[in-house]
């Protein structure tokens, strides 16, 4: 896979924004190999707060994705 989570978080439920977004800081990795120059489609079922999606984007992006997006099949 390209983005594995490299790190155990607490469940995010119960939890505000900056919580969710303290809580999954560093949370996830891209392999740059996978995403180097390429750009890369993050796919979620629901978005709550969209920290999750948030931290996913930016792990591409310091590995070197030229551009990533997302795409949600629903708002919470």
């Amino acid at each position: 896979a390209a983005l594995r989570r490299v790190r155990s978080t607490t469940p995010q439920a119960g939890l505000v924004r900056e919580e969710r977004l303290v809580n999954l800081r560093g949370a996830f990795a891209a392999d740059a190999a996978k995403v180097l120059g390429r750009r890369a489609l993050v796919v979620d079922d629901v978005a709550t707060t969209g920290a999750t999606l948030t931290e996913c984007v930016a792990a591409l992006l310091d590995a070197g994705a030229r551009e990533a997006s997302v795409l949600v099949l629903a708002r919470a």
